[in-house]
């Protein structure tokens, strides 16, 4: 084609150069990322949700069966106010009142059922239990040193998912 100046011009086919074609998936790609963050940060708040609600579950599961039990150990005897469980008592089958958790762990993997049963489900994998217990008094009680002016015992269960804690429950039982 020639024009009135004498230049020869190709004519121009109709299209997106290789630049444009780039730019706009570059555009794309980030409107595509800006759309999917949302979803991807909800399931995993989603997630963290369900292992803390699992986790709450396991934790009353535990303090049921700790507060089901006497305050007062029923042999009596000197050791009745010191934490733990007395000799012979191994485990929640054989504990026979409530301070005989105080130490007791279940470890990751090891998370056990009322019965004693582990779990074999794997949402219960990463699970992990752990109970203190101490002797307390609450105004207008004056504070005590000796346990057995005590009249609550604060039990405390931990659960812990991968070894972060996911839910903490505390409960002051009475005499």
């Amino acid at each position: 084609m020639i024009t009135k100046s004498g230049a020869h011009h190709r004519k121009r086919t109709r299209g997106f150069t290789l630049t444009e074609a780039m730019l706009a998936v570059m555009v794309l790609g980030f409107a595509a990322a800006g759309v999917l963050l949302p979803f991807v940060s909800g399931a995993a708040v989603r997630a963290e949700g369900m292992r803390r609600t699992l986790g709450a579950g396991l934790a009353g599961d535990l303090m049921e069966q700790i507060v089901r039990l006497p305050f007062h150990d029923p042999a009596g005897g000197t050791s009745d106010y010191s934490p733990g469980p007395e000799p012979g008592e191994t485990g929640p089958a054989n504990f026979d009142n409530i301070d005989d958790f105080h130490n007791y762990a279940e470890l990751q993997g090891q998370v056990k059922d009322a019965t004693g049963a582990v779990f074999t489900d794997p949402k219960y994998a990463n699970y992990s239990r752990s109970v203190t217990c101490a002797y307390a008094t609450v105004p207008p009680q004056p504070a005590q040193t000796d346990p057995a002016k005590c009249n609550y015992i604060l039990v405390t269960v931990q659960v812990n998912y991968s070894g972060k804690n996911v839910a903490t429950l505390r409960r002051l039982v009475s005499e």
